[in-house]
Parts: C-alpha cells; sequence; structure tokens
C-alpha cells in the first residue's frame, strides 16, 4: 500500500523558514506550498523543487486563506503573531492542524474550545524560546518528579548571538530574526519569583535590571528578565517553586547600551513628521529633545556617561550623532533604527550565529539536594541556515510529521510540555545535531 501524501501549508517565507521547508521537502511523504506576500521570497526558498509550490499571499484576504487551508494536511505559521488568531479560525472551519513558534495569545487562547470540538490541536510555543526550552525543561521536571524530587529554583537562559568570532561590533549582536521584533522585546514588562518573593519590572526599566550569567564552560553572558516567567509556574506544574525565573541571554554591554537608546526615543512607533529625509543626528536630537549642535555632549550629560566610554562609542559607531542627511524607508523612530541596525549588525558572508540555551534546577530529595544543568549551543552554518533559523523552524517541522502522521494526538490549544510531544520532538531533534549537555550535581 502506497504512503499517504500530507500537503503541508507554510504561511511566511522569513529569515528562519529555510530548514522547515527543507526538512519537509527531503521527505517524499510531504508536499509544500509556501505562501508569502513576496511571492519571490517563497520561489528562493523552494529552490525549484519538483515537491514545493510558491504562492503570493496576503494574510488579510480570507477567502484567498481559507482555500489555500481547505485541502492541507497541517499549516504551519510563521507570520506575525498578531496574524495568528485569523490563521487559526481557518484551520478550525476546515478542520487542519495548525502550528506555529509564537507564544499563546489571549486571542488564541480563546479559540482552545472551538478547535477541541473541531478535532484538532493548535500547536504553539514549539520554537527555540519558546519552544524547546519548554521540551527540555519538562523533561528534566518529570524525571525529577518521577524520582520523588520537589523543584525548589528554576533559572533558564536563552540569546541567539553572533558566534565568537562574528562578535566585531559593540553591541555584541547581530540579527539572525526580525529586528523590529528584537527591538519590540525591550519594552515589554516582566515578571518572575526570586526567593519567594515576586518581582515586577516595567519595560521603561528592563534593561536596568540584569546581571551575568556563567555558563558551566565559563563563557560570562548579560541576562535581563523574558516577559512574564510567573505563568510558567502552573504550566510546568511547580507549585511553591520558590524562584522562576526566564531570562534573555547577551553579551556584555547590550543592557546598558539598549537602555540609553530607549532612553532617548528610539522604540517609539510615533511618525516622526520630518519627511524622509533627513540625518541620523538630526533625528536623536528631535526624538530626544537635546540639541543638534552639541549632541554627544548632552546626550552623555543628560544619562551620566562617559564621552568615551563604551555606551557612546557604541551609539557613534551605529551613527545616531552622523550629520549627513540620508533618505530612510520609515518614518518612526524604531524603524528608523531597525534601518541602521540592518546596515550595521547583520550577518557578512561566511560569519555564523549562535544560540545559548541554559537551564539550572535545584531540586530536594528526601536524601538530599541537587542541582541540574542542562545546555544547548548550536551554530549556524556558514552561508547556509543560521542557528537561529534552526532552532526556531526544526522543532515546527518535526511536530508538523508527528500530527500528519497520527503520533500526537492532542488536541485544542497546546504547547509542547505534555510527553507525547516533547518527547517525539527531542528526539528528532538529537538526531538532526541539536542536543543537550547535561549535569547532575550533589549539593550536599
Amino acid at each position: 500500500m502506497a504512503e499517504m501524501t500530507h500537503q503541508i501549508l507554510i504561511l511566511g517565507a522569513g529569515l528562519v523558514s529555510g530548514p522547515i521547508v527543507e526538512l519537509l521537502l527531503n521527505d517524499n511523504d510531504f508536499r509544500v506550498t509556501l505562501a508569502d506576500i513576496d511571492v519571490g521570497h517563497a520561489e528562493k526558498l523552494l529552490k525549484g523543487h519538483s515537491h514545493g509550490k510558491a504562492v503570493k499571499l496576503d494574510i488579510g484576504n480570507e477567502e484567498a486563506l481559507q482555500k489555500l487551508i481547505n485541502p492541507s494536511s497541517v499549516v504551519v505559521s510563521l507570520v506575525p503573531y498578531t496574524l495568528h488568531p485569523t490563521v487559526a479560525r481557518a484551520c478550525i472551519k476546515a478542520k487542519v492542524p495548525l502550528v506555529t513558534a509564537s507564544y499563546v495569545s489571549p486571542a488564541m487562547r480563546d479559540l482552545d474550545q472551538a478547535a477541541r470540538a473541531a478535532g484538532i490541536i493548535l500547536l504553539n510555543e514549539i520554537g527555540l524560546d519558546p519552544g524547546i526550552d519548554h521540551m527540555t525543561a519538562m523533561r528534566i521536571i518529570h524525571a525529577i518528579l518521577a524520582k520523588g524530587g520537589t523543584v525548589s529554583r528554576f533559572y533558564s537562559y536563552c540569546g541567539g548571538l553572533p558566534a565568537p568570532e562574528a562578535n566585531n561590533n559593540p553591541f555584541g549582536y547581530k540579527f539572525s530574526w526580525s529586528p523590529k521584533g528584537v527591538l519590540l522585546a525591550g519594552k515589554n514588562d516582566a515578571h518572575y519569583l526570586k526567593d519567594g518573593e515576586q518581582v515586577d519590572v516595567v519595560g521603561d526599566e528592563l534593561f536596568q535590571h540584569n546581571w551575568e550569567v556563567t555558563l558551566p564552560s565559563g563563557e560570562v553572558y548579560q541576562t535581563y528578565p523574558n516577559r512574564d516567567s510567573l505563568s510558567y509556574i502552573n504550566t510546568y506544574g511547580l507549585d511553591g517553586i520558590q524562584t522562576m525565573f526566564r531570562g534573555t541571554l547577551r553579551n556584555a554591554n547590550w543592557c546598558e547600551t539598549m537602555d540609553v537608546v530607549k532612553k532617548l526615543g528610539f522604540l517609539n512607533d510615533a511618525e516622526t513628521q520630518m519627511g524622509t529625509n533627513f540625518s541620523p543626528r538630526a533625528l536623536t536630537a528631535k526624538i530626544s529633545g537635546l540639541s543638534a549642535s552639541d549632541l554627544e555632549t548632552e546626550v552623555a550629560g543628560k544619562f551620566q556617561l562617559d564621552e568615551g566610554g563604551a555606551e557612546m562609542s557604541a551609539l557613534q559607531w551605529l551613527g545616531l550623532f552622523d550629520a549627513k542627511n540620508r533618505q530612510w524607508q520609515a518614518q518612526t523612530p524604531i524603524d528608523c533604527l531597525t534601518e541602521l541596525m540592518l546596515e550595521k549588525m547583520s550577518y557578512a558572508p561566511g560569519e555564523r550565529d549562535m544560540v545559548v540555551l541554559h537551564h539550572e534546577f535545584e531540586a530536594d530529595f528526601p536524601d538530599g539536594r541537587k542541582k541540574y544543568l542542562s545546555t544547548l549551543k548550536d551554530f549556524g552554518i556558514p552561508d547556509g541556515h543560521t542557528a537561529m533559523a534552526r532552532t526556531v523552524t526544526l522543532p515546527v517541522g518535526i511536530a508538523v510529521k508527528l500530527i500528519a502522521g497520527g503520533q500526537i494526538t492532542a488536541t485544542g490549544v497546546q504547547i509542547p510540555v505534555i510527553p507525547e510531544i516533547y518527547e517525539p520532538v527531542l528526539t528528532e531533534l538529537e538526531k538532526l545535531g541539536v542536543a543537550f549537555d547535561e549535569q547532575e550535581i550533589s549539593l550536599d
């Protein structure tokens, strides 16, 4: 009997879509329709493969979206997270499962009952962070619980960074996924638990709330809180835990520099009313309310910075004080900043990115206390797929295969914290070279 051919619809042909497209097209049981508002991006990723088809699609055209979803076996949404509920509603109508790498939004959560009634899964948070972090954490948590232990402290850190040899700019950062997404994340409020006390961090102070983390291999990074860690106490089944922290990892001086960038007004999304031809210096002066003629001195004075220090040097390098006019593609400070950063902070040919994900657990057992360390370090392929793209979309692709093949049967809105999902996905990831180094240490 011939194997069934599964029709997979992938929405979005952006920076991270390559690995999932390749993974599915390399399996003869799958056919891929890749839809994007820029069909040229989709065609480039498909590389003329006979099992792939590129389609132009505006997600806002719900009739065209529904027509693509109806004949599909599984749908993957790699478009901005605000569009996922629109896709999910169309999937429910067609009774077609959906997989995304994004956080579950309230609008997505509200579709749980409808998805269950349709008999389909809406699987979210199965990328890197969120995603691989959930799955590896739950594997260890369930193992601790099975041995009669109780988790008392949990720290999880994740960052997409330049590989050490490509870390050659003052920000210690380069973009391997949506630049504006990185910047917008710097405006989020954050909440976590520290020694039994809830800590609330307002978005305006996010970058001021940082400290150093040393990995088992000795590398030192900065961390700052990533959104709401408290919600995962219940998700992970960790009632009574004393410390629950999920943080972002960056190289030294990112937080201090980005705090100044934010205070200057560069994360603002209101139009500048300056037209489209002006200098970065004029923009910096306008949004900060400082004088363009003596801008460096005024910025240093306002934020108590050394004019020759690391933060000022980084702002100078990025071009925020440049007096030469340029033509801008956008007219909001955050979009102008994105343009400047993309010019200066993109990966050059042959450069590698790096993903670092590190968990630390402390657990109490009847016979003593133990610490568990779990670390992933994955590198991009020079002139090939980035580590970010691999670790975000390979778990998605594996989940698609499992759903299409009937190995994942859960319905409703799900994230990968149940063994039915995380065990087979992690097993397949390890076969693809995405594996963790784990240590168990007695604390007595």
